[in-house]
């Protein structure tokens, strides 16, 4: 009696592991399966990646104008107080490639030159025109002139780089740009080819490169903050505002930390919402509000601390977030406005255009 009793036994436990093991095996393949056709089918977050083209060129553009009548104190010949012209801190000046502005900022001339080169240079990457070869001249010369003076940076610089770095895999010019009105009419790579297979992953890699490295730069930045006092405190917001350096509008860093409760709220709320971000980009209801969270976060910095160039920096990063349809019914919704306050000869024209725009839009996912 006991020995058939075991042999069922085993039986038993034998076919409950085999079907454990085939329904795993199922799922491993469902989930390699549905990676596959992510990766393979078509390039993700294209109006997302514009979007992120567009701001971080704004950005740098703001940075160069807002800083054109101080360019040679602080970066050119009369920062020499600082001893960087003589021995540069960034490692990067170092290397021959990323030298230009350290090579001329003895010559104001040149330095305002190759100044102004580099904002003409930010318009074009704006407007995502020739982009594969306006972005290599543009990094290069961003990188030479953004680690010229070490005091006057900031973490947006080397998100900036990194972003820029990462989008040399990706097609951020594949939407609301000058090379996307071109390649409509000849595309490089027609669908179905290699070359559009290849192009169709790397920019998928490197959209869930840039997606870590985002999610990654705020868990830490959560989780740091979570070991200092003041943040476990809940008063770590109030500090910064009443500085001289980060206290830009002083009025209303008061109005905006004279009610304890508010400060605690914002100081814990930026550590939940960086550490969790990522899990809430998995539901839709929590990623909106991931979403509206991070944004508030980044203006309410770029507003009450004065960082404006940082918070624009990571503003343009996080579109990649939104989803693709949004920003084809943003999109849309444009398309109609404009054409709905334009003359109406003008409008009549366009209405026959609008028929291909709405299928570009409604097609895009």
């Amino acid at each position: 009696m006991i020995l058939p009793a075991i042999a069922h036994v085993w039986r038993f436990v034998t076919a409950a592991v085999r079907a454990a093991v085939n329904t795993f095996l199922e799922m491993l393949g469902s989930l390699v399966e549905i990676g596959e056709r992510w990766l393979f089918s078509s390039k993700k977050a294209l109006h997302g990646l514009a979007v992120t083209r567009i701001l971080l060129g704004s950005t740098a553009f703001g940075l160069l104008l807002a800083n054109f009548s101080t360019r040679l104190y602080t970066f050119g010949s009369g920062s020499a107080w600082n001893g960087e012209l003589a021995e540069p801190r960034s490692d990067f000046v170092k290397i021959w490639l990323f030298s230009s502005f350290h090579r001329v900022a003895g010559n104001d001339l040149a330095f305002t030159a190759l100044y102004v080169l580099l904002m003409i240079l930010a318009v074009l990457f704006v407007l995502g025109w020739r982009f594969r070869l306006v972005l290599p001249v543009f990094f290069v010369l961003w990188v030479s002139f953004i680690e010229m003076n070490d005091m006057v940076g900031d973490q947006g610089d080397n998100m900036f780089r990194i972003t820029l770095m990462i989008l040399f895999f990706t097609d951020p010019a594949a939407k609301w740009s000058l090379d996307a009105r071109r390649r409509a009419k000849r595309e490089w790579f027609p669908p179905g080819t290699s070359g559009a297979y290849i192009g169709t992953v790397l920019h998928n890699l490197g959209l869930v490169a840039l997606t870590a490295q985002v999610c990654f730069v705020y868990a830490a930045g959560g989780l740091y903050k979570a070991q200092g006092q003041p943040w476990a405190g809940g008063w770590a917001v109030y500090d910064p505002l009443h500085t001289m350096r980060f206290g830009t509008w002083p009025v209303l860093s008061d109005l905006i930390t004279q009610w304890g409760p508010m400060v605690t709220i914002a100081t814990w709320g930026s550590i939940i919402i960086q550490v969790a971000f990522l899990l809430m980009l998995l539901s839709t209801f929590t990623r909106r509000i991931a979403l509206i969270a991070i944004l508030s976060f980044h203006i309410a910095i770029g507003v009450l601390m004065g960082l404006p160039w940082f918070s624009l920096t990571m503003i343009a990063i996080d579109s990649i977030f939104i989803r693709e349809k949004s920003w084809a019914r943003l999109d849309a919704a444009a398309r109609r406005l404009w054409r709905g306050t334009a003359p109406k000869e003008a409008a009549d024209g366009a209405g026959q255009d609008a028929a291909p725009a709405a299928t570009e839009t409604v097609g895009a996912r």
